[in-house]
């Protein structure tokens, strides 16, 4: 009997679900946040006491609650003593495609991103399906946040001849991605007719640095982000230090105890000249790549949302990268402080940092993820403003769209979290969210719990 009223409840959310995911906004309906303290993005500090318009998912109007008039017919949200801010980005996201036809992964993936207040994701191995996908959420047919996508990859097997180079990428320009993402194992010949093609015909591209190409290079050659800090700690070895650049390891872990830290500025500097953006993901490092036992992790609660299969597949990872005799504790706890240091002295150049995770990695859960890189950023000793910009104002740049999203400011799109408390005193308050909204459509903390639970039961059976 309790078996048949579970999934009686079940069935009630995945009508809901579908039925919220297919509605539009209402265009005559306004939403009133009123009294609420508005944390802007936009280069202005708090605003206290402030009521904000949403109509035709746009904000419409935003001022002191005094000067304000809320229509009678608004739908009003009483922010009185809480926190609104945009959307957060996930800069180094990752998107399934359907198995067999079904679709309900995918649909689950872009829930749990929407539900931690993710509202705009840059997924950054793409497929042709992905573009459908786009559409879709740019059309409001499915409950999404706003997309961007990558090419398929480029890598040294994808992409193994000049004349490849440039059939491919012209292909991935006139097929509509946004950008193309480059992998490692492309030799120098076939990275520079990826890049003079890619300028040729207007395609930005963004990811990792092939060792034969090298941080310098990759910086010159005008990626518009390197992501994961790749190629930076092998760009800080010596040609003294008389090493094979393939013996790097993860992300240069290898060359932790060699890398030359005085060589760092230079590197930064030429970054901040080139206008190139960086994605750290320092949550790889601190969760995937650290000395954690996975199951101290997979006991986390955030866990449940994950197909068991896909658990077992990270416990087996995990535990791999554990058991390889170059891994050293110490060594671990240098690396991240290296990567830190790093981070540090690009915020402080002045270069532009994306927040991204890479999700669904290894134990970075979608959604979640991007809370552990909230606070691994603040951790590196990035103020908690610059990184909250990071995952809200800097995406729009990046995408030259200021003005449009990732800022709470009139006629930007009304992506927006409501906090019971302020992100600016303790980044974690990122977390304690009452709703979400994406583009006009506002979800409470009640109907986000209700179908997240439903994920759960569905890979916990």
């Amino acid at each position: 009997m309790k078996r048949l009223q579970l999934n009686a409840l079940l069935t009630l959310l995945f009508l809901s679900y579908n039925h919220l995911s297919a509605q539009k906004m209402e265009t005559a309906k306004v939403i009133a946040f009123v009294n609420v303290n508005v944390l802007p993005m936009n280069g202005e500090g708090l605003m206290p006491n402030q009521t904000v318009l949403v109509k035709n998912a746009k904000i419409q109007k935003i001022g002191p609650a005094d000067n304000i008039r809320v229509p009678k017919s608004a739908m009003q949200i009483d922010g009185k003593g809480k926190f609104l801010m945009p959307g957060l980005a996930e800069m180094h996201a990752h998107i399934p495609t359907p198995r067999d036809g079904d679709d309900t992964r995918v649909k689950e993936v872009l829930f749990l991103y929407l539900s931690q207040g993710i509202t705009t994701i840059r997924g950054m191995l793409g497929d042709p399906y992905h573009l459908g996908l786009r559409k879709q959420a740019e059309e409001g047919t499915i409950l999404s946040p706003r997309i961007y996508t990558s090419s398929p990859s480029v890598n040294g097997n994808t992409v193994q001849t000049v004349e490849e180079a440039r059939t491919k990428v012209a292909k991935y320009q006139a097929d509509g991605y946004d950008f193309l993402k480059i992998h490692p194992g492309l030799s120098l010949e076939v990275f520079n007719a990826v890049v003079a093609t890619a300028e040729k015909v207007g395609i930005p591209f963004s990811g990792h640095v092939p060792l034969q190409v090298g941080i310098e290079r990759a910086i010159d050659a005008g990626y518009a982000s390197i992501d994961h800090l790749d190629g930076f700690l092998e760009g800080l070895v010596s040609e003294s230090a008389d090493v094979e650049m393939n013996q790097n390891g993860f992300f240069g872990y290898n060359f932790t105890e060699i890398a030359d830290v005085n060589k760092l500025s230079k590197l930064v500097a030429q970054a901040k000249a080139r206008s190139v953006w960086f994605v750290p993901t320092q949550t790889l490092m601190t969760r995937w790549f650290s000395p954690t036992k996975p199951e101290v992790i997979s006991n986390e609660h955030e866990m449940q949302y994950m197909p068991s299969a896909t658990l077992y597949q990270w416990r087996l990872n995990k535990n791999r990268m554990l058991d390889d005799p170059t891994y050293d504790v110490e060594r671990w706890k240098a690396f991240v402080a290296l990567r830190q240091k790093i981070m540090r002295n690009l915020h402080r150049s002045g270069a532009g940092i994306l927040l991204g995770s890479d999700a669904p990695q290894v134990y970075n859960v979608p959604g979640f993820s991007i809370h552990h890189e909230l606070k691994d950023m603040v951790e590196a000793g990035i103020p908690a403003l610059a990184v909250l910009q990071s995952g809200t104002a800097n995406p729009a740049k990046f995408f030259k769209q200021e003005g449009k999203y990732g800022t709470v400011e009139k006629g930007a799109a009304a992506d927006l979290i409501l906090l019971e408390a302020n992100p600016l005193e303790d980044i974690s308050n990122a977390q304690r969210q009452i709703g979400v909204m994406t583009a006009g459509r506002w979800l409470t903390k009640s109907s986000i719990d209700a179908y997240l639970a439903e994920i759960a039961s569905r890979h916990n059976q």
